[in-house]
C-alpha cells in the first residue's frame, strides 16, 4: 500500500469548522477544501457570506467550494456569481437537481459557458454524470462530485460507476472527479486505484491517516489492550 504522500489522488479536507479547515489547510497532503450548507449548519455558521470570506482570507491558493442554496434556477445563478466573485480559488457547488427533481444541467452549461469555476454536487448515477459532462466546457475547471459513499450506503458497489465516470469525463479534460462521501480510510486508496482525480475526506477520517501502514499485529494487541483497560476501569466483575 503506497504512504499517503505516493497518492495521485488529491485528498480534499471536507468540513466547515475553522479551526479544522485551517489546520487541514496548512498541510502539504490537503490539496483542497469542500463545505456545503448541511456541515455549516451544523458547526453554527449564521452569516454564510462572513465565514466564507474569513476562511478565504486566509486559505487563497488552494481551491475551495461553496454552495449555491437557493431552491430557483435563476436565484442560483444570482448566487453562483455572487460566490464566485468572493476569491479565484473558489469553485461554485451546483446540485444535480433542485428540490423538485428538475436537472441543474441547463444552469451547468450556462455557468460554465460565462467561465465560471464549477463543483456538481450529489450525483450518484451514470446518466447524471453523462448529462453533466455534456454540459461543462472543454476548457474551464469544474468538478463532478459523486457520493460514492452514499451509493454504498444503499448496498451498491460504487466502483464501477467511479470508473465508468472517469471514462465519460474524458470528453471535458478540464473536468475532475470526486469521490465525495467517503465511510472509510480504505476509500482514499481505492479512488487512487482507478484513477479518481480527488476524494473529499472529512476530518474524523483524516485523523486515522497515522494508521497507514501500521503493523497490524500491533493494532491486534492495541485493541485487546484497551478491552482490557476499559472493562478494568469500570469495575466489571464477573
Amino acid at each position: 500500500m503506497p504512504s499517503i504522500h505516493e497518492l495521485n489522488v488529491k485528498i480534499f479536507a471536507d468540513g466547515a469548522d475553522k479551526t479544522g479547515m485551517l489546520d487541514m489547510a496548512a498541510k502539504d497532503h490537503i490539496k483542497g477544501l469542500t463545505t456545503n450548507p448541511t456541515l455549516m449548519n451544523k458547526a453554527g455558521i449564521k452569516d454564510y457570506e462572513a465565514f466564507a470570506k474569513d476562511i478565504l482570507s486566509v486559505i487563497q491558493t488552494k481551491p475551495i467550494s461553496f454552495e449555491v442554496f437557493s431552491d430557483d434556477f435563476a436565484d442560483m445563478e444570482r448566487q453562483a456569481h455572487k460566490i464566485a466573485s468572493w476569491a479565484d480559488n473558489v469553485y461554485v457547488k451546483i446540485p444535480i437537481t433542485n428540490t423538485k427533481g428538475e436537472s441543474a444541467a441547463p444552469l451547468v452549461a450556462k455557468l460554465a459557458q460565462q467561465r465560471i469555476k464549477l463543483n456538481i454536487t450529489a450525483l450518484m448515477t451514470l446518466d447524471q454524470v453523462k448529462t453533466v459532462v455534456a454540459a461543462v466546457q472543454p476548457d474551464v475547471p469544474s468538478y463532478i462530485s459523486v457520493f460514492a459513499g452514499r451509493i454504498a450506503d444503499t448496498g451498491i458497489d460504487p466502483l464501477p460507476l467511479m470508473q465508468a465516470s472517469i471514462t465519460a469525463m474524458k470528453a471535458k479534460p478540464a473536468s475532475e472527479l470526486i469521490w465525495a462521501s467517503p465511510r472509510e480510510l480504505l476509500n482514499v486508496f481505492q479512488a487512487d486505484a482507478i484513477g479518481c482525480h480527488i476524494i473529499t475526506v472529512t476530518n474524523d477520517i483524516l485523523k486515522k491517516l497515522s494508521l497507514v501502514g501500521y503493523d497490524l499485529n500491533t493494532y491486534s494487541l492495541d485493541t485487546v489492550k484497551m478491552f482490557y483497560n476499559d472493562a478494568t476501569a469500570a469495575g466489571f466483575k464477573l
